[in-house]
């Protein structure tokens, strides 16, 4: 008999974003974190090759539900090149969501632990990311701490 954990590991597995994944819902599931306009398969492909050409700099993680074949997860990671530090690197972690559906599945956290240990593997020094009040707690238990504030201009 298998073990349950063993199989919901095995049925929730990180991977790096293919270009499949636009026909799996990634661009709707994204919607459930800010404003995403529909992206034609054009523009998609566009960012998609954009994206990749960065290699390990950058870097867009999903989970695929195998049942439904939809993308209920995702999260990237963004490799920043400094002068500090003796010429360091900070991973910046952004766009990180779960589908509605699929919360409490510890999903997030999987996501979270994929891009940080990228974020640790190609050397960085540390590893940043923004959040909400309402999940700053979440973060907490991935192991972050608060530091300072943030601050932002929209160009909007």
């Amino acid at each position: 008999m298998q073990n349950n954990s063993s199989h919901c590991d095995q049925k929730f597995q990180v991977r790096k974003l293919e270009i499949s994944d636009k026909s799996k819902g990634f661009i709707e599931l994204l919607q459930q974190l800010s404003i995403c306009d529909s992206v034609s398969d054009k523009r998609f492909a566009e960012r998609f090759e954009a994206i990749s050409s960065y290699g390990d700099d950058h870097l867009v993680c999903v989970i695929e539900d195998d049942v439904s074949g939809k993308i209920i997860a995702t999260g990237s990671v963004f490799i920043e090149k400094k002068f500090l530090r003796n010429c360091g690197k900070v991973g910046h972690i952004e766009d990180v969501v779960v589908d509605s559906c699929a919360r409490g599945m510890q999903l997030g956290k999987k996501i979270i632990e994929f891009l940080t240990n990228h974020a640790y593997s190609m050397g960085c020094y540390k590893v940043i990311l923004d959040c909400s009040n309402e999940n700053k707690a979440f973060y907490e238990k991935c192991g972050y701490k608060q530091k300072e504030i943030q601050m932002v201009k929209y160009f909007i």
